[in-house]
């Protein structure tokens, strides 16, 4: 049980999110279709509250002392991701965001494609469906990865 709550706030934590609590659950052999759902649950529980008040605290913040560098960084990563997604997609902004999210590379992730989709004002029901259809691609690309499939394959 344990290790359920583990997986569920590892896959809470920015740019670790689902993908580092599927590595540690399957690493430690835990069954995949309860750890594939409490990581999914655990990474698309701070997506609405991302969307709703993450541009706004960014905003805030940036030119407090102390955190305003941080924030400012943080709206500067949102926003090219945003806008570099928006670029890119033209109208396929679902699936663009779908894949954005989905694709386990550095920076990419529920927490950046959710700021992204906030920065640009996409609507909200479109922009969490688009991170959830994200979330479960990359929860079933790591799961495979921490079985080592793609390590099997590479050996062919």
């Amino acid at each position: 049980m344990i290790n359920y709550l583990v997986v569920f706030f590892i896959s809470m934590v920015p740019l670790i999110e689902l993908r580092g609590s599927m590595l540690y659950a399957t690493g430690l052999g835990m069954p995949l279709i309860p750890s594939y759902i409490t990581a999914i649950i655990g990474n698309m529980l701070p997506v609405p509250v991302i969307y709703l008040f993450a541009r706004r605290v960014l905003i805030w913040g940036s030119d407090k002392p102390g955190i305003g560098k941080f924030f400012s960084f943080c709206l500067e990563k949102g926003n090219k991701a945003g806008v570099k997604l928006q670029s890119k997609a033209g109208r396929g902004l679902f699936i663009a965001l779908m894949l954005f999210v989905g694709i386990p590379l550095p920076g990419t992730g529920a927490w950046t494609g959710t700021l992204a989709a906030s920065l640009l004002d996409m609507d909200f029901k479109y922009s969490v469906a688009a991170v959830m259809c994200g979330v479960l691609i990359a929860g079933i690309i790591m799961s495979l990865a921490g079985m080592g499939l793609f390590g099997a394959i590479g050996t062919l």
